[in-house]
């Protein structure tokens, strides 16, 4: 491999910094490379956790504080948006005082808002500390990252962050289940309260095990106005996609205010950070092909996973009638196969290089999108098994690769940086796949809802509002409820809004597909980490 000078910090290739050298051998306990990984994936095991298991809690929520529809929304909308406006700014704080405290604090912080949420008696309280937890995920996701790139050595950093990204896809995938239990047979309150013991565990064990590393030549000022610059077209882009999807609809003027309004934040923030000495995000960084290739691929891969499970857990529970917990246990062939395949992903990667695992991995989440668009109220668990077990083997290798081409491609002294940057993209692309694929399946059940119910021979035409019904697959209560109801008109009406959401998840997975199609052909930019490169005898970009 041809030996190259590594992505520059702030402007002119020559003045880059040197790729960080192996890190030393671990004198006892503390900064052992797996103990290390053991005590990171706790704390982001919480985090990842908490991104599924509230959905499970919000209709109680609702019922015992008096809740509107929009506050639970914002239950979770506040805490996705803090996550996603502060990922990069807490990278930098990282970067700038060290990953070990940063991913402390955050522990901390987030056990601590976990808790107060439990005892909260108003939703207002709910949705304040929601966010104050968003914002203490935001500072230990990148740190971790950070954590296990400076601990590990080169030639296992990939098989680390394999069993990384097992924990967060086996913990967000778990994360209805476990809710599902603890709301059937405790409280709402207590998916709350177990983060509490969690986390004390999660700072215990990092106050023994974690060693602090930092670069020599790390950031020692910060970028205010960079930071209020991006977090400004952080806070645009996300709000404006959750309320397109929400309230405001692709067609208001205020959800393409803030989508503009974004990109014109994002190119203040660009033009900024070319002029200023210490910059939150050196662009210089996306000199790197493989690095650039790898966040755009991250944002496609969360687009079409997280915009097409949104609809597979109404399919589950609207249509085929399941309970929370037993529509997580159909999901977990998903599960299995992240936490079976991750590990393995990591070493193939180390093996024979991101490349191939990742464009094969996009290939066959593609595969399982376009299978997924066969299934019908009919279809039995063996099929679904197989569609979603295919889609967790083919998100392992691009959770882990693209992880790595990111991380790996950024000096050490941007490590945090780089983190929060593939947890931003994460978030990107699924507020991203949520608001299209939504928007997609609206207008899809909008223009086939009336001509199916007049397929059916159901009288006049159907309720104001009964496509928002049919978007998700569910069939209001109050029409069951109706005067002059009958079982078999209620079969009818409930066949056609079953067809109708059906017909719209088709498309909504056929969109997702097509997107994965185009990760698949974006992967195959990616290579091998500078980090891993040096390790194996030379530095390539």
């Amino acid at each position: 491999m041809t030996s190259q000078t590594t992505i520059d910090k702030t402007g002119p290739a020559d003045e880059a910094p040197s790729v960080a050298p192996a890190p030393a051998p671990a004198k006892g306990l503390r900064g052992h490379p797996w103990l290390t990984l053991i005590s990171v994936a706790i704390g982001v095991m919480m985090v990842a956790l908490d991104g599924t298991i509230v959905a499970i809690a919000n209709p109680a929520i609702q019922q015992d504080l008096g809740a509107s529809l929009a506050d639970v929304q914002w239950i979770t909308n506040g805490y996705l948006l803090a996550l996603a406006v502060a990922l990069i700014t807490a990278g930098k704080l990282g970067d700038r005082f060290g990953h070990r405290q940063t991913f402390l604090i955050g522990v901390a912080g987030f056990a601590i808002a976990s808790g107060a949420i439990g005892v909260s008696g108003s939703v207002a309280l709910v949705i304040t500390f929601r966010v104050l937890q968003g914002l203490f995920g935001a500072l230990l996701m990148p740190a971790a990252l950070g954590l296990l790139r400076a601990t590990f050595p080169a030639e296992k950093l990939n098989m680390a962050i394999g069993i990384w990204g097992m924990v967060i896809g086996a913990s967000t995938a778990g994360g209805p289940i476990l809710g599902g239990v603890l709301v059937e047979h405790v409280s709402w309150q207590s998916v709350f309260f177990i983060n509490v013991p969690v986390g004390i565990l999660a700072v215990a064990v990092g106050l023994w095990i974690l060693k602090d590393h930092r670069a020599e030549n790390a950031p020692r000022s910060f970028d205010i106005p960079g930071i209020l610059l991006l977090s400004a077209a952080m806070f645009a882009l996300i709000w404006g996609l959750i309320k397109a999807g929400d309230s405001w609809g692709w067609g208001s003027g205020k959800t393409w205010a803030f989508l503009v309004g974004s990109l014109i934040g994002f190119a203040l923030f660009a033009l900024w950070e070319t002029k200023v000495k210490e910059p939150l995000i050196p662009l210089g960084m996306f000199r790197s092909v493989a690095l650039s290739a790898g966040t755009v691929l991250m944002v496609l891969m969360a687009f079409a996973f997280m915009g097409g499970l949104f609809f597979v857990t109404f399919y589950l529970q609207n249509v085929h009638g399941m309970s929370p917990v037993d529509s997580g246990l159909h999901l977990m062939p998903l599960t299995a196969m992240m936490i079976v395949s991750s590990p393995l992903a990591g070493a193939l990667i180390t093996k024979f290089g991101p490349r191939v695992p990742l464009v094969g991995g996009m290939a066959l989440t593609a595969v399982s999108m376009f299978g997924m668009t066969t299934m019908s109220t009919e279809t039995g668990t063996l099929p679904m098994s197989v569609w979603f077990g295919l889609l967790g083997l083919g998100l392992a290798p691009v959770m882990v690769g693209a992880t790595e081409v990111i991380v790996g491609n950024a000096p050490l002294e941007l490590s945090g940086v780089a983190g929060g940057l593939q947890q931003a993209a994460m978030q990107v692309g699924g507020s991203l796949g949520t608001a299209v694929l939504g928007a997609v399946m609206s207008n899809k059940v909008s223009s086939e809802l009336a001509d199916n119910w007049k397929s059916a021979g159901l009288p006049d035409a159907p309720a104001p509002g009964l496509d928002k019904a049919a978007a998700i697959g569910y069939v209001p209560e109050e029409i069951a409820k109706a005067q002059g109801m009958t079982p078999e008109i209620l079969s009818r009406i409930t066949g056609v809004i079953h067809d109708t959401f059906m017909t719209g998840m088709g498309l909504a997975f056929t969109v997702a597909g097509i997107i994965a199609v185009i990760a698949a052909l974006v992967a195959v930019l990616t290579k091998r980490g500078a980090n891993a490169e040096a390790g194996a005898g030379g530095v390539h970009i």
